[in-house]
Parts: structure tokens; sequence; C-alpha cells
């Protein structure tokens, strides 16, 4: 068969030079011939042999274009049946992303869900045709690096700092949609590099899910953490209180802020955003602490609520003074993640309403694992490490 192949790909390389589009030829002819030659490999036998390992049959085979510097190729995919479904290794039909979306569309397909034209995203992704054991065979492959990933240990290198989050998607669990929380954990390594630590799709950010999610952490290796970066959720809180005992929480400024703007009408909130953003402005606690003060004695009579969030709540945004000066800016709140979770919604939005929980983890995890490995490569670290934090020793973790 490979003699074959080569006795091909030498008469056409002889026409190289007379043809215009010899080039293109040669091309098409190397990319069907390997083709023909991984399908023999994937049914265990060459065409019209008879073996005691064949796994199927051949079924033809189907046109395709792939676009070229030397031209659009007219390639020929070889079709099997009585067998998984061959795919060429020369070029992925999905990403690891598309390919969690492709099953959680396909799982809404065949559980009758109607809430999103999902015959429409599928035609488009993989030309209408979806098969259950395609399904079963890509979310298993997709699964299994998701485990992988989730399970790496976390011993190898300290994680000074971590930045935690959460964004609802809709999910049908036991016959009814419901809101489902996908928990997300980054850290920054003491080299500077920003991880995706660890997801997990729960009922709510209640202390239990959080805390089931810190507890995986430690088990994996984590250690080093000073200080732990997110909003004012109870339950977030809860679960700092019991898994990160002495370890700095910084309050997210963003999320403060939104709150303090809830608290107040459209007429003044220009004013009081004015007062937050000057509370915050110094570089020193005991003036940022002076200038809240200022602005809860300003408020009390306006509104109450604003008053007492500045008198109970507005040093907690204040642990980032701890920390270098270069960092501050990036850990003073959760932006980062936000604009991650911006990302996520995306995709998932396509989905509209997930088919069950792990569906929904499926197609985030392959998401967060894709900007995983795209902040390996950056050229750069997200901050600057050559100066230990400020904060007292690093805490322990219980």
């Amino acid at each position: 068969m490979a003699k074959q192949s080569m006795a091909v790909i030498g008469e056409a390389l002889q026409e190289v030079f007379a043809r215009k589009d010899g080039l293109k030829q040669v091309l098409e002819l190397l990319v069907n011939s390997a083709m023909r030659d991984e399908a023999t490999a994937h049914l265990g036998a060459a065409p019209h042999e008879r073996s005691d390992a064949r796994r199927g049959h051949r079924n033809g085979a189907k046109p395709r274009t792939l676009n070229t510097r030397v031209g659009e190729l007219a390639l020929s995919v070889p079709q099997v049946r009585g067998c998984e479904p061959y795919h060429p290794s020369m070029f992925n039909r999905w990403q690891r992303s598309e390919r969690a979306l492709l099953v959680a569309c396909a799982e809404m397909y065949f559980q009758g869900v109607s809430t999103r034209n999902v015959r429409e995203v599928l035609e488009a992704m993989c030309d209408g045709e979806v098969s259950s054991m395609t399904v079963s065979r890509v979310a298993g492959e997709v699964d299994e690096k998701l485990g992988a990933f989730r399970d790496r240990r976390l011993d190898a290198a300290a994680y000074p700092y971590l930045m935690i989050d959460a964004r609802y998607e809709k999910v049908r669990v036991e016959g009814r949609v419901v809101s489902q929380a996908v928990l997300v954990v980054m850290g920054v390594t003491c080299d500077g590099r920003k991880e995706i630590l660890d997801f997990a799709v729960g009922d709510s950010e209640s202390e239990q899910a959080w805390g089931d999610c810190f507890r995986r952490l430690k088990d994996r290796g984590l250690g080093g953490v000073t200080l732990v970066v997110s909003d004012a959720h109870a339950g977030i809180r809860a679960a700092m209180t019991r898994h990160f005992q002495g370890v700095a929480w910084q309050r997210c400024r963003v999320h403060f802020k939104r709150e303090l703007r809830r608290k107040v009408s459209y007429r003044v909130a220009k004013e009081l955003m004015a007062d937050a953003a000057s509370a915050f402005a110094p570089a020193e606690r005991v003036e940022c602490l002076r200038r809240a003060q200022e602005a809860a004695e300003k408020w009390q009579g306006r509104c109450p609520a604003v008053a007492a969030m500045f008198r109970d709540g507005f040093e907690d945004c204040l642990s980032v003074l701890d920390v270098p000066a270069n960092h501050r800016r990036q850990l003073a709140g959760t932006n980062l993640l936000e604009n991650l979770m911006k990302r996520l919604k995306k995709r998932t939005a396509v989905v509209g309403v997930f088919p069950n929980r792990a569906s929904c983890a499926r197609l985030a995890g392959a998401q967060l694992i894709e900007v995983h490995e795209d902040w390996q490569t950056e050229a750069r670290p997200y901050l600057c490490m050559g100066q230990a934090p400020a904060t007292a020793p690093t805490a322990g973790l219980v």
C-alpha cells in the first residue's frame, strides 16, 4: 500500500513544474494518500482484505475542502461503518472546547430540549452528522482530559495569591431547570504566572460547595497562600474561615462599589462613586480609613445603609495594601476572572439550558483549560514577583 502511494506521488512530482497548480495537486495527493493509509490502520485491514483483525468496513469517501497557502485542496475523507468514525489526524475537527460544545448541543437535541435551535448548531459544527456513538466518544475524550487537569498535583510550586469567583448557568436537574453555580479558582504562582487551579459545578455558592473545592485543592498539595481575592459572598467567607485560617482576604473593590451603587438612586450615584474612589485613592491604610469614616458621616442621614457599608465593609477592601505596590492594581478586585466569566458566557449562551450538570462542567472546564494553556505561553508573567509580599510570614493552611 505504501509503495503504491509513493509511486503515485512520484509521478505527480514530475508534473510539479509543468503545471501551474502542480504543487497543489501534489499536496492533495499526499493528504488523500495519508488519509487512506490512516483509514487502513483504523479498520485494521486494507481494501478487500480478509482479516480477523478487521474492525469495520469502508463506506466510500466524502469530499472536503481545505484552504492552504497554495490554494483550496479538494480532499476525499474516507468513511467507515461498523466501528467508531474515522477522523483524519492532520486536522482536528474540533478544538477541546468545541468538542464539549458539540456534546452539550447533541445531548440537548437527543433529549428534545427546545430552548435553542440545536439542529442549526449541530449542522454548522459537524455538517449535520452526529450520532450517539460520536457523542459518547467525544464526551469520553473531553472527560478524560478534564479529569487529568483537575487531579494534577499542585505541590511543585507555591501559590501566594488566589482569586475566586462564580457564575450561574441554567441546568436541567431531575426534570426541572435550575440555576447551578460554576465555581472557578485561579492562582498566581511564585513566578507570577496565572493558572486555573480548579473548577466545579454546584447547587450554589454555599459554604459546603466552596469548602469541597478548597479541600480538593489542599489534597492536591496547594500551599503558600497569603491572600485570597473574592466578593463578599457568605459561603466564600465561611469556607475560608474553615479552610484558610490565617490567610488574608481582599474583598473585591469592584463588587463593593456595585453594592454601594445599588443602595442609592441614580441621581446621587455619581456623587457616591466619587466618594468611594476618593477613599480608595491613598496608598496608606490609615488615610483610607479616615476618608471612609468621613464618607460614612456624610451619608449617614441620607442613606444609613451606605454609611454602614463604609464602616463595616470598607476595611476588608484594604488587604491589598499589604502586598507589594506593583501587585496592588491586579489584586484589588476580581476583574481578571470577571473577564474570563464573560468569555465562558459567550460559549454557554449557545446551549442555553444544559441537559445535566456533567454537560455544564464539560463545556466550562474545556474552555477554562484552553485559557489555562494560553496563559502558560504568555511571554510576560502576570505579576513581577521579584519582591516578596509585604505581609507577615506565609500563613499555613488547616
